[in-house]
Order: structure tokens, then C-alpha cells, then sequence
């Protein structure tokens, strides 16, 4: 892994578009309602966990970081058999890693849990990030 072949900048455009599409894609006008009754939550039920909030929104500005970093290699090492990282490589990228990593394995839990509609709502999220993520990655190396 070559970590010196990342664009760092790129990979906090990344983090930001992943934040962005989360905030539209989860707004209380958009899915966020419908995701909340499908993962069992009932109306009115404010989101809470043990964590605070700062701990939770860090942890997820975290794992955007860490998929963008990984994103970036992944882009650049399937760029590079193809003669060059470009935004169409990078989406395609973007593609591959959620239909091959993400949407299945997250499928097993949300299955196991019986919240197939969930699924439905999260991965939707997941592919645009990742095909996000990977464009920009593709287009700004």
C-alpha cells in the first residue's frame, strides 16, 4: 500500500461529500422517517445511544475518513492496470467495492435482524458515497 500516492485533499473532499449525501440522504424531508420506523424506532423516539453525540458524529467523521483513505488506494491500484486513475474508473471503483464488500455483507446483518427495508435505505446511502467517493478520487489524483 502506498500511502504517499494519496491526494489528501481529495480524500477530505471525500469526508465531506460522504457527510453531505448522509445529511440529504437521512434529512428529516427525506428518508430519515421511513429508515427510523424500518429499523424498529417508533415516532416521536429521539435518536440517543450510551455514547454523546460529539462521540458518535466523530466516529462516523472517522469511518468516512478511513473508507476515503482506503477508497483512494483502491482507485489508484484499479487505475493503474487500466492506464490511469480517471472519475469513470474511480466511480466504477466506488461500484465494485460497495456491490462486492458493502451491500452484501451489510444484507447478512440487516437479514439476521429481519429489517430488510432498512438495508434497502442504508445501502442506497453507501452506493452513492462510494461511487461519490470514488469519482473524486478517480478525478483529482
Amino acid at each position: 500500500m502506498d500511502f504517499g500516492s494519496i491526494n489528501w485533499l481529495a480524500v477530505v473532499a471525500c469526508v465531506l461529500a460522504s457527510m453531505m449525501i448522509g445529511g440529504i440522504w437521512f434529512g428529516p424531508k427525506t428518508f430519515f422517517p421511513i429508515w427510523w420506523k424500518a429499523v424498529g424506532k417508533a415516532d416521536g423516539q429521539e435518536p440517543g445511544s450510551s455514547m454523546s453525540m460529539a462521540m458518535v458524529w466523530g466516529l462516523i467523521v472517522f469511518a468516512a475518513f478511513v473508507q476515503a483513505v482506503f477508497m483512494a488506494l483502491m482507485v489508484n491500484a484499479m487505475g493503474s492496470m487500466s492506464g490511469g486513475a480517471t472519475l469513470g474508473s474511480g466511480a466504477m471503483a466506488g461500484f465494485f467495492l460497495w456491490l462486492g464488500f458493502v451491500a452484501p455483507s451489510s444484507l447478512t446483518n440487516k437479514l439476521f435482524a429481519d429489517r430488510l427495508k432498512a438495508w434497502v435505505l442504508e445501502a442506497g446511502n453507501h452506493l452513492i458515497t462510494f461511487v461519490v467517493m470514488g469519482a473524486i478520487l478517480g478525478a483529482w489524483h
